[in-house]
């Protein structure tokens, strides 16, 4: 109810305007309606855009009940992830909403913490809820075992893989991520290039190091310090690591991090030592991650694993399943891209590398 103010103060009802009412304002059937609001069937530009305009000039709001009971969707989706708000998690789902908003798909955010337990519970309350579909989101390449979810719920891989081979994975390029470093270094005139990342036992410190590794042999140059320089993703690694690497190669003029981390305790170092980043060493990182890169000093050059981007691509592919769309089982991989300031002596009018 609303009241009008005037004489006699009259109290008058505001009907909720329906589906009939736009299609009598754009002068189209319901059907037609229908179509242009759920973006669905052959209809022309304009008559879309009539419809569109209509529902909006009358307020008009889809009743999501109703939808749901007619197309046996219920318009949410489910992301379980181990990084709920991590350097990981926060771009990725950016990306997972950049696709999702567009068709109002809501979302529900799961946090296993690691535990195996916990993810199963989730995925049986996801079941209960009757989700679309489903983005499993890990922290690392790794293989693990298909969500244990019911037969017919789509599913769809964030850096960690599937054991089934039918399941499909959205994953970072972390090979072309060392590749992009290394040509950068070069170009910059590095020559005695060292590497300390991550721990060996994980993939993406191994894949990192062998793109670094390719641009050095291409150039018939060998790695600074002759090893790779692999520990933990803590500062005090990095602080350590480039100690060992500056007593194993005093010559080094550029270090590539696996992560921006790393970069920040080797960066610590080298002041200590009183050399000029990036005078004497070039440094470049890896994720990044905007408080740790850009509160460095100098601001870090480092690789970005365009989390948004595959958290875009993971979604786009899961709407596709959920439309019926056959997408077939593997692994995607989305391009690195490098983004430059002065720990490598660029400028930061210079535009991103690799970016679109």
């Amino acid at each position: 109810m609303i009241r009008r103010g005037g004489r006699g103060d009259r109290t008058v009802s505001q009907r909720v305007p329906t589906v009939r009412d736009v299609a009598a304002r754009a002068g189209v059937s319901v059907g037609t309606v229908s179509k242009a609001l759920n973006n669905r069937g052959q209809l022309r530009d304009e008559t879309r855009a009539r419809v569109v305009a209509a529902a909006r000039e009358l307020g008009f709001r889809p009743n999501t009940l109703a939808q749901s009971l007619q197309s046996g969707r219920t318009y949410t989706v489910a992301v379980i992830t181990t990084d709920r708000f991590g350097r990981f998690g926060n771009p990725l789902m950016l990306g997972v909403e950049d696709a999702l908003g567009a068709d109002r798909v809501s979302v529900f955010l799961c946090d296993t913490r690691d535990d195996p337990i916990r993810e199963y519970h989730h995925a049986q309350t996801l079941d209960e809820r009757r989700v679309d579909g489903i983005i499993v989101a890990g922290r690392r390449k790794q293989t693990r075992a298909p969500l244990a979810v019911a037969s017919g719920v789509p599913v769809v891989y964030v850096i960690a893989r599937s054991s089934d081979p039918s399941d499909f994975c959205v994953t970072t390029d972390d090979v072309g991520g060392g590749v992009l470093a290394g040509r950068h270094l070069l170009a910059a005139g590095r020559t005695r290039i060292g590497h300390i990342t991550g721990p060996e036992r994980f993939a993406d410190p191994r894949e990192r190091a062998a793109g670094l590794q390719q641009v050095l042999d291409e150039a018939g140059l060998s790695l600074a310090g002759g090893q790779v320089f692999y520990g933990e993703w803590s500062e005090d690694w990095g602080r350590r690591a480039a100690e060992m690497l500056l007593h194993a190669a005093p010559d080094t003029d550029a270090i590539f991090c696996g992560s921006d981390q790393l970069a920040r305790g080797v960066v610590e170092t080298l002041r200590d030592r009183r050399l000029r980043v990036p005078g004497d060493i070039a440094v470049v990182g890896f994720d990044n991650w905007e408080p740790m890169a850009a509160g460095c000093r100098p601001p870090l050059t480092t690789v970005d694993p365009n989390l948004r981007e595959v958290g875009r691509v993971a979604a786009t592919r899961l709407l596709d399943m959920i439309a019926g769309t056959p997408v077939e089982g593997g692994v995607e991989t989305v391009p690195a891209w490098l983004m430059l300031r002065e720990s490598t002596g660029v400028r930061l009018t210079e535009p991103p590398l690799g970016s679109n």
